[in-house]
């Protein structure tokens, strides 16, 4: 299986506690946080990622070049800042099929061989979360589809997306969209047509975006 990993971030709510790097290079302990994401996808038998690329991405690839940790690597490099959708979307053109795609930001960790698509175009990662406010929650029918998707407020207990995918590589086919877009608006708009399911999961997730998250998973 392929992997495509966001890594596009601009980092700029983390600029006060880490230097001018993609936000995926952010220093855990004198690694990189995307070393943590690529021994994850190594522990799930990812055999190929494609990092979805644009600022200061050279620093990324002279790290990382080719392979690592036995995992072939595959850039996709925006000339300018497309959004998480279009980033994915360029990225499809090196995949084979269905995918995984990730957040180069969080670390969630399942199990990847839990999601599955049956007749969706879309499977999401969802975590159960209390207390929150910092993320739109997601709903789910009986049956594991997506019923709705809240705008960010406090709730007490919910579902939130874990910002991990599995999708079919022609997700876009027959939506008329621009060259830049976010991939959040696109499912929250189309997560009907598009008949997304989710599964839930209790694993441990962190959001490095977040100052305070950072500094927790430094440790």
């Amino acid at each position: 299986m392929q992997a495509i990993v966001l890594c596009g971030g601009l980092g700029t709510r983390l600029k006060s506690v880490i230097s001018d790097v993609p936000k995926p290079m952010a220093p855990i302990n004198g690694k990189p946080f995307l070393e943590f994401i690529f021994e994850y996808l190594k522990k799930q038998d990812i055999k190929e990622v494609i990092l979805a690329v644009s600022y200061k991405y050279e620093i990324i690839q002279a790290h990382f070049k080719d392979e690592f940790l036995g995992i072939k690597i595959k850039y996709s490099i925006e000339k300018e800042p497309l959004g998480t959708g279009g980033a994915i979307k360029q990225a499809l053109n090196l995949v084979e099929k269905e995918t995984f795609v990730l957040n180069g930001d969080t670390f969630f960790d399942i199990d990847l061989k839990e999601l599955s698509l049956k007749t969706s175009k879309i499977c999401l990662a969802l975590k159960t979360m209390k207390d929150f406010d910092r993320y739109g929650a997601v709903e789910l029918d009986n049956n594991n589809f997506i019923k709705s998707f809240k705008e960010k407020e406090f709730i007490k207990q919910g579902l939130i997306n874990g910002g991990i995918y599995l999708l079919t590589k022609d997700i876009f086919d027959g939506f008329n969209l621009e060259a830049k877009f976010s991939f959040e608006d696109f499912l929250q708009e189309n997560f009907k047509a598009l008949k997304a399911r989710a599964e839930i999961f209790e694993d441990y997730f962190i959001d490095i975006g977040v100052p305070e998250d950072y500094k927790e998973f430094c440790g």
